[in-house]
């Protein structure tokens, strides 16, 4: 029986670079929010979210490196981020799109071990983590407990 997860190296590119669209999202999503975020209580946040702008940063080279490895050429459009005049959805739109990474990311993982690319495997890994922490910060200010998240 095949692997489900064995892709081709071509199509590993094309994933990778929906993956890079989505950290850019990320990127701009938390530059934006940290700015527009007002107010005692989101004070904390914007200033994580900040932070988070600098990790995502991190995660859309990582990821940019690992398409060149693959001889592909890294994404230039990130995915659509949304807007809105409340701080809850803007939190609640960073959380679905940490859900979605994270997901992603995990599938790109058990893809990246069938094909013996165990090295990419270790950086998704780490980006994870960090994806993790993100998904609990968020969860933490939105008042919720972190969503479990399924394939």
């Amino acid at each position: 029986m095949a692997n489900k997860n064995k892709i081709s190296r071509k199509e590993m590119i094309e994933l990778l670079n929906e993956d890079l669209a989505r950290e850019y999202q990320a990127i701009i999503a938390y530059t934006v929010y940290s700015s527009i975020l007002k107010g005692a209580a989101y004070t904390d946040i914007a200033h994580e979210l900040k932070n988070h702008a600098a990790e995502e940063l991190a995660h859309a080279l990582l990821i940019a490196k690992q398409i060149d490895y693959f001889n592909g050429t890294p994404t230039t459009v990130p995915l659509k981020v949304r807007l809105s005049d409340k701080a809850p959805d803007l939190l609640r739109f960073d959380l679905k799109n940490e859900e979605d990474t994270i997901r992603n990311y995990r599938e790109r993982i058990l893809q990246a071990e069938a094909m013996g690319e165990f090295a990419l495997s270790e950086v998704l890994r780490r980006i994870i983590a960090q994806e993790q922490e993100h998904l609990q910060d968020l969860s933490d200010a939105l008042g919720i407990d972190a969503p479990k998240i399924s394939k």
